[in-house]
Formats: C-alpha cells, structure tokens, sequence
C-alpha cells in the first residue's frame, strides 16, 4: 500500500495512485501535470514525515476539469431595523487525477 497527504489549496488530502480529488482552483490548463507537495509518504510499514526525505517524493497529477462548487447562500439580518442582505458564493474548484508517486 504506497499512499501520500498532500497539500493542495490550503488543505491536506490523502491520495493513492488512480485517485480523483476536488481543490481549490489551480492555474494550470486541462490535459496539463501538475506536481503536489507531499507532507507524508507511506510505503508499506515505512511512514516519511521528514522534510529532508519528503524532497525526493514527488506526486504527480493530471487536471481533469476546472468547475465551481454549490452555492453557498449567505444571509444577514438584523432585528428591528430592517437590515436584510443575501448574497450567494460559489468556490473555483479544479478536479486532479492522481497519476504517480515516485520516491527517488
């Protein structure tokens, strides 16, 4: 079982090789690599956390498809006065396929 935790838009995903996950928008096109920043690497019964051997893993990503997350609906209001605001969000996603993990 080789598995990594990756850093990618500000949180922390585990992936395996084949693995599909959902970040925060990147700026690379589709069809395009990517290579992820790895915080653990488990080979085995063998776990790296030190940066120093963290440096020869890398993880590789091909980007699927830039899309945007469900709206958010955000509400404010405020008793007695009249205030009422509503205001929708939706986050810039992009969808990896994870394609290698090479420790070198």
């Amino acid at each position: 079982m080789v598995y990594a935790v990756v850093r990618a838009g500000g949180r922390q995903e585990k992936v395996e090789i084949g693995s599909i996950i959902t970040v925060d928008r990147l700026s690379a096109q589709a069809k395009k690599a990517v290579t992820l920043a790895p915080v653990l690497f488990v080979d085995g019964d063998k776990v790296t956390h030190d940066k120093g051997e963290l440096a020869k893993v890398t993880v590789s990503a091909e980007v699927l498809e830039d899309l945007r997350g469900p709206k958010i609906v955000i509400q404010k209001f405020k008793n007695k006065s009249g205030y009422k605001k509503r205001q929708g969000f939706r986050a810039e996603l992009t969808k990896l396929k994870i394609t290698d993990i090479v420790k070198k």
